[in-house]
């Protein structure tokens, strides 16, 4: 739930961390990728002008030293991204994993009893599984920004978490998520709380394409919440005593006649009991 720490990192930490966050499928296809193209560099022959090898100059220097780069790194590469790719896949399968954990958890403070990092995965899953592509902003720490991104076609939407277990979530959080959607040009976005809202933030919110989520309607999402409508009663037709010999009765249909198509109660004992009843 924390803004992403700003940092410098090299360009290994930088393809790591776009395998992770790409799906797994891309990386596979990212490190296949990479490994070709530098292997058919490397195994690339020297430029030839007029027949003639280039034997000297620096663009034979620099183009030796590329090749000769290109031979290790089209192993380093590819496993760099590989490596990211298996973090991606195992992470995805953990909120899964998490997303029917809560899902199948009647229990009312689920959502309370889970680290703020299990509750940003478990609302990034439920929106994934909703249908948005989603980009996770978050970062270590338990506080602060944007969260989420979600994408649907062009449209960007912006999503703040906040697993707060002793207190509603106020118009403050509101109105900084409305100020970034601004800047950013979002055209929508979402509170996320383990609780509940405020009154005043959810008035700021109304008219302002923000969407407040509260547990109730997480629960709701991830498909939690028990089924508010009634168990569907079929009722059962008691069939009357028989006037005559006091059995049991069947419903019968006339089927000759003016009254043809009628139902009626007859004895269940007919023709020995010739009951009925209207």
């Amino acid at each position: 739930m924390a803004r992403r720490r700003q940092k410098e990192i090299s360009g290994f930490e930088a393809l790591f961390e776009l395998a992770t966050l790409i799906p797994w499928q891309a990386g596979l296809a990212l490190a296949a990728a990479l490994f070709g193209g530098l292997h058919l560099y490397s195994a690339s022959a020297p430029p030839v002008f007029d027949g003639t090898v280039v034997t000297s100059g620096m663009d034979h220097v620099l183009g030796t030293l590329g090749r000769g780069v290109a031979g290790w790194a089209k192993f380093l590469l590819p496993a760099i991204v590989l490596g990211g790719t298996l973090m991606s896949y195992l992470g995805r399968k953990r909120k899964q994993a998490l997303h029917r954990q809560v899902a199948a958890d009647a229990s009312p403070n689920a959502l309370e009893r889970m680290s703020w990092s299990d509750f940003e995965a478990l609302v990034g899953e439920a929106f994934r599984q909703d249908g948005f592509r989603v980009v996770e902003r978050g970062g270590a720490g338990p506080d602060g920004g944007i969260d989420i991104e979600l994408f649907e076609g062009k449209d960007k939407y912006l999503v703040q978490c906040k697993q707060w277990k002793t207190r509603q979530v106020g118009v403050a959080v509101v109105r900084e998520l409305y100020g970034v959607m601004a800047a950013e040009g979002a055209v929508g976005g979402f509170v996320v709380a383990s609780g509940e809202f405020t009154p005043d933030a959810e008035a700021f919110a109304e008219g302002r394409s923000i969407e407040l989520v509260d547990a109730r309607m997480l629960r709701k999402l991830i498909g939690g919440e028990q089924a508010t409508k009634p168990p569907v009663v079929v009722p059962t037709v008691t069939s009357p005593a028989c006037p005559s010999c006091g059995g049991h009765m069947m419903e019968r249909t006339v089927k000759k006649g003016p009254n043809a198509g009628n139902r009626f109660w007859g004895c269940a004992q007919y023709p020995k009991c010739k009951g009925v009843r209207n």
